[in-house]
């Protein structure tokens, strides 16, 4: 009596039967009545009946509840725990309240949902078909376990799959109409690589499974646990011949799930994407060719990289516009293929690159994951799903109505060297017209700035049915030889700090055989200073550039090349012929070569005052010339003179951060000696500061795990604070040593001196430029009109245009 007094007084009790078995107003406040009121003496009959009733339905819930958690291991081969259970034996209504499944070791929850309930058909279950509908998960809680090829809910498809070997006709029909969850959770967990995400707002509507069909169509909706994002569409699957249809659109989704996948293959970084999608098909289970879509998908703010921060691959949108997608039909048809702001930075380092660095030498932490069987990351699987889906492209019928990718980076860093390489194309463009396997050629065009000088052009036509046939022009110009000066040093000791490189190609292969023109030119290279060091090899560049130089101070050579694409052959005879000319043609012009050199020479000294890296002071020459430059102003009082100081400020920062290192570890290796002298000065200045001593020491105790560059370690080892005020005392002390010649003779007031400007110098050095105003200095006059004179004669005519592009360059650096 106790429990029936306690379920009349519950108000969900009331609730349910509301909505259960009383249908009219009338009829549920005269049963309510006749219960709650027994002192009103309603008519026996009625009482007997609704006693009977009542007492049905007070042992009925209890009984279930007691039957579920009696017999939950015969059930489901799990514990279930119920808090509380309703039953309505007239229509087959069932209610669970806090229904929660344990594991099959019964030592976590494997779901857990506030509130489950359906109906049973009472009358069909005479007819032996048992038949659910409305079955509804409320705010259902589930967690996914995978440990290798295990997952937490394998003894229940065991359970509920049907024994084929001992296959006979059950008189039974069974059949679940309409299921819902609503506002669900689901979890997943590798413990393995690990992975730990979620899904939640999880939303399912299903027709279910009726016994004559052999389809199941299901609504969804969900968003992403972690981060942005939602997703909604439907599916149909026959599961007879395991065919589907899909339509779904995604929105702003967060791709955490393919971050914590990519972790397992990288030793360091960050990793984060959005995607939107709206996209339909169809399909079959077996066949992952068999797909067929259509649709849109855009990958958003990818980036992948050493840190938030500094990124090695990254864009801000891949979009894909699908007309029509049939692996199996061989059908690639797109509308367009849109690639925006990409970056991709490449950077070698002392022993490995960046890629390696990421992902394993020569990758392998990736080859580490495929070699084992059956194991599963689904960046692997998706990368594999792809390229069964492409690996007919070239042979399908593919159509890409618009190819482009704009506004790109690609960044080449070299810290293997002596001093660091830098160079980038930016903005990069590639437009291409419609790629059509019908068409006969398709072209396309790629355009780009060479930071921090140049340019590249490239005009391809190519046969979309073979690569192995296409048409290419490519022309690289105005890059600066000093650019390529890391190279020089560590390979030569000798710097250039003058001259302008140009590469003007055409090729032409059919069959994959090349026929190809590759003009190269080099006009006016001057080799600098040598520079003494034991990280530098000796090779002799000025007997060298004597040898390869031809008369007009250039160097001209045709490489054409021939063979096939994977043995291509270089034909060198172009240039030894020029060599072997150069030794019997150039000795009767050294009077000519040596008035161009005198003038050259005049008019850069008289144009630019340039700065060796951490050079402090005047050499004697440089000074002379300064000095000359006061007294030019002395004697013309109308004359004025602008200085405009340029600062190679990366690469002088550089010079001074390998300078202190080696400092600082001289000095802890030698007693901590305080005091340097010039002798030790010149110790410092030839020590290698890729010495395996002193590497092994800036690498103890590293604040970053993630250094890989020496730049790194030594900034690390003395603090760019250090190297900042060096710096800034640099610039300084520059500044003054120039000014005080004119102070001396009190013509300061007609030098003015700019601001100094920090940028990549098109010399390669830093420097200070000089405008005249009011008189111009009449050596300079004369060189200039000498030099005119001779640029517009043979052999320097042709290659007047060159030059006026370097200059033109100089100035405005």
């Amino acid at each position: 009596m106790g429990s029936l007094k306690s379920l009349l007084s519950d108000g969900r009790f009331w609730l349910h039967a509301r909505h259960s078995f009383i249908k009219s107003d009338n009829d549920f406040r005269f049963f309510r009545s006749i219960l709650m009121k027994p002192n009103r003496r309603p008519i026996l009959k009625l009482s007997i009946i609704t006693g009977t009733v009542l007492l049905a339905f007070a042992l009925f819930s209890p009984l279930g509840k007691y039957f579920l958690e009696r017999y939950d291991k015969d059930l489901l081969g799990r514990e279930l725990t119920i808090d509380w259970a309703f039953v309505n034996p007239l229509t087959g209504y069932v209610f669970l309240s806090n229904a929660t499944v344990y594991e099959a070791q019964g030592d976590s929850i494997f779901m857990r949902a506030e509130n489950v309930h359906g109906r049973f058909s009472m009358l069909n279950l005479l007819r032996r078909r048992a038949i659910i509908s409305n079955l509804t998960f409320e705010k259902p809680d589930v967690r996914i376990v995978q440990n290798k090829h295990e997952f937490n809910f394998d003894d229940l498809v065991k359970l509920f799959t049907p024994d084929k070997s001992h296959i006979r006709s059950s008189p039974w029909i069974a059949e679940l109409v309409n299921v819902k969850i609503v506002d669900g959770t689901f979890r997943f967990i590798d413990k393995i690589i690990p992975i730990n995400y979620f899904v939640k707002e999880v939303n399912v509507e299903s027709q279910g499974y009726l016994n004559q069909g052999d389809t199941i169509a299901a609504t969804l909706s969900l968003a992403s646990g972690i981060g942005s994002g939602t997703l909604e569409g439907n599916i149909t699957i026959n599961t007879e011949r395991l065919d589907y249809r899909f339509d779904v659109d995604v929105r702003d989704f967060n791709m955490e799930i393919i971050r914590q996948y990519i972790w397992e293959l990288i030793n360091y970084g960050m990793f984060t994407a959005h995607v939107d999608a709206r996209m339909k098909g169809r399909g079959n289970f077996q066949s992952r060719e068999s797909i067929e879509t259509s649709g849109r998908l855009s990958i958003r703010d990818f980036h992948l990289g050493k840190t938030t921060t500094d990124d090695y691959a990254s864009f801000k949108k891949l979009v894909f516009v699908v007309a029509d997608l049939s692996p199996l039909k061989h059908k690639f048809l797109f509308d367009s293929v849109l690639l925006v702001q990409p970056l991709l930075k490449y950077e070698r380092y002392d022993s490995l690159d960046n890629v390696e660095t990421l992902f394993g030498k020569k990758g392998s932490n990736i080859s580490d994951i495929t070699r084992q069987q059956g194991r599963f990351n689904l960046v692997i699987e998706l990368a594999r799903y792809i390229k069964v889906l492409s690996q007919n492209f070239f042979k399908s019928d593919y159509k890409i109505n618009r190819m482009e990718v704009t506004n790109g980076n690609f960044i080449f860093n070299d810290f293997s060297l002596t001093e660091s390489f830098s160079m980038n194309a930016k903005p990069f463009h590639l437009v291409a017209d419609s790629v059509n396997a019908n068409e006969r050629r398709v072209k396309v065009s790629i355009a780009s700035d060479i930071n921090p000088f140049g340019k590249l052009s490239i005009d391809l036509s190519i046969n979309p049915r073979d690569s192995g046939d296409f048409d290419m022009g490519f022309h690289l110009q105005n890059i600066p030889a000093a650019l390529f000066n890391p190279y020089l040093i560590s390979y030569t000791s000798f710097p250039l700090d003058r001259g302008t490189l140009a590469i003007k190609s055409a090729w032409k292969v059919r069959n994959g055989q090349i026929g190809s023109t590759n003009h190269l030119i080099v006009v006016d290279p001057r080799v600098s200073k040598r520079l003494r060091n034991k990280d530098t090899h000796w090779v002799p560049m000025p007997l060298i550039m004597a040898l390869i130089r031809e008369r007009g101070n250039v160097i001209d050579y045709d490489i054409p090349i021939t063979g096939n694409l994977k043995d291509p052959k270089f034909h060198l005879r172009d240039v030894i012929f020029d060599i072997v000319k150069n030794i019997f043609v150039k000795p009767p012009t050294t009077p000519y070569r040596q008035e161009i050199r005198n003038l050259e020479t005049e008019i850069e000294t008289a144009l630019t005052i340039k700065w060796e890296m951490r050079q402090r002071s005047f050499r004697s020459e440089q000074a002379k010339f300064v000095d000359h430059l006061s007294d030019f102003l002395q004697e013309n009082p109308t004359a004025t003179i602008g200085a405009f100081p340029r600062s190679f400020g990366d690469k002088e920062k550089e010079y001074i951060l390998f300078y202190e290192t080696k400092k600082r570890f001289f000095q802890l290796t030698h007693g901590n000696v305080k005091r340097i002298s010039p002798q030790d000065s010149m110790a410092i200045e030839k020590m290698s500061v890729r010495d395996p001593a002193l590497v092994r020491h800036i690498s103890k105790g590293l604040s970053d795990t993630i250094m890989f560059t020496l730049q790194e370690k030594c900034i690390n080892f003395v603090g760019s604070e250090i190297v900042r005020k060096e710096f800034n005392e640099l610039v300084h002390e520059r500044n003054r040593v120039f000014l005080s010649f004119f102070q001396e003779n009190k013509t300061e007031e007609r030098i003015t001196l700019h601001k100094t400007h920090n940028n990549v110098p098109y010399n390669g050095f830093s420097n200070i430029r000089l405008k005249y105003d009011g008189v111009i200095p009449g050596g300079l006059k004369r060189a200039y009109a000498r030099m005119l004179e001779l640029n517009d004669e043979a052999p320097r005519k042709k290659y007047l245009e060159y030059r006026k592009l370097e200059a033109t360059q100089v100035t405005e650096r």
